[in-house]
């Protein structure tokens, strides 16, 4: 009976913490999906849209020291309900903006509490994954994938349908509180460790963890690009029209979301080292054929492609900062997610300024770059 009762409250506890997970996925790709809308609505050019992009990471450097403070101070599960709370809160906030400076510090507020909630949320994950004392942390970042697919889809949905990108905030905001009150109740309650590290996300990684940061920095590049950029690449590059702009970001979230599920499944077939590999070349080929082939249906290949190949690389290499020896888990996790994160918000103004300085086409075919350096970087991580 004991045994019956600790593996439901463990199974309890992941779904909550999967559902939060899911709701940070939704609010990202909430905003994400309707950027062309936005852009158009404050006649932003590629490279204004890159300067408001930077809001993201202002946002989420600011975040990161008072993350820490906050987390090991009252513990990941408060600091999630707030930050979760604040997440969709302001997201409606961004289709209000009528001017460019209010959408800058509306996005910086976004990008702050964002990053708040996504340390809180990996936190989290690391505990239940202690609970059950084996790796899971692929099917978390599905269900943030899963979040995003769906994001992308409501989004193309009201764009369709022709509601503006604040009353389609407006209802991800309430959906997203009624999420956070119901799986806050069954997140884990307390920090494990007693003694731990009351600043990890401050510290400096060694050889092994930065060489893991450097690849999840270049991957989720790589992410930051398609969430930001892809409906702008289908809308002015592939030429789709406003209903169907949207389809490029949703057809990269499903492979994405999709291939997270399998994600540990392969691996043990295949080994991290090789699934790496796999992965890098998949996201740069999918990238190249996009800018090669800038059709409808050759570019919706091209980000079915890249969905695939940076599906499984934060978690395989979450999982690999876990098992480092030097570091404790919980220090190893903060510190290349840190890094890894500051590419995913960093990427997309970076995007703006190549475009505005040449095109979109060869912003894309520098990121491809970030792929093949994904599968070069992989040799040196154990296999």
């Amino acid at each position: 009976m004991e045994l019956t009762i600790g593996h439901s409250h463990k199974r309890t506890t992941r779904i909550a913490v999967s559902a939060l997970f899911f709701l940070t996925g939704l609010c990202f790709a909430s905003w994400a999906s309707r950027i062309p809308a936005i852009q158009e609505k404050l006649h932003l050019s590629e490279g204004a849209l890159g300067s408001m992009l930077l809001a993201l990471p202002i946002g989420s450097m600011l975040s990161m020291p008072v993350a820490g403070v906050l987390v090991s101070k009252y513990g990941s599960r408060h600091v999630l309900m707030i930050a979760g709370l604040l997440y969709a809160g302001v997201l409606p906030t961004l289709g209000l903006a009528g001017e460019s400076w209010q959408l800058f510090c509306c996005l910086v507020l976004f990008g702050f509490c964002g990053n708040m909630a996504n340390i809180a949320v990996n936190t989290q994950a690391v505990l239940v994954e202690a609970m059950y004392g084996r790796s899971i942390m692929a099917s978390f970042h599905g269900l943030w994938s899963l979040g995003g697919f769906t994001g992308a889809s409501i989004g193309s949905g009201m764009a369709a349908l022709a509601i503006v990108p604040y009353q389609h905030f407006l209802f991800i905001m309430v959906l997203g509180i009624a999420i956070v009150g119901v799986a806050i109740r069954y997140a884990v309650t307390h920090d494990a460790p007693a003694g731990g590290e009351k600043t990890p996300l401050l510290a400096w990684p060694d050889k092994i963890l930065l060489t893991l940061g450097v690849i999840a920095f270049c991957s989720m590049i790589c992410e930051g690009t398609m969430f930001d950029w892809s409906g702008v690449y289908f809308k002015k590059v592939v030429l789709a029209s406003e209903k169907t702009a949207g389809l490029g970001y949703t057809a990269f979230m499903s492979t994405m979301a999709a291939f997270r599920f399998v994600a540990d499944w392969l691996t043990v077939r295949f080994g991290t080292k090789r699934m790496l590999q796999l992965s890098g070349g998949l996201t740069a080929g999918g990238l190249l054929i996009a800018v090669t082939l800038p059709y409808f249906a050759t570019a919706i290949l091209g980000f079915l492609l890249v969905g695939a190949g940076v599906s499984s690389v934060v978690p395989l290499v979450y999982s690999a900062a876990g098992r480092s020896k030097p570091s404790s888990p919980g220090m190893a996790l903060a510190a290349v997610s840190t890094i890894g994160y500051l590419g995913f918000l960093a990427g997309p103004p970076l995007i703006g300024f190549i475009a505005q300085a040449t095109s979109l086409r060869i912003s894309f075919t520098i990121i491809a770059l970030m792929g093949m350096f994904i599968a070069v970087m992989s040799k040196k991580v154990k296999a």
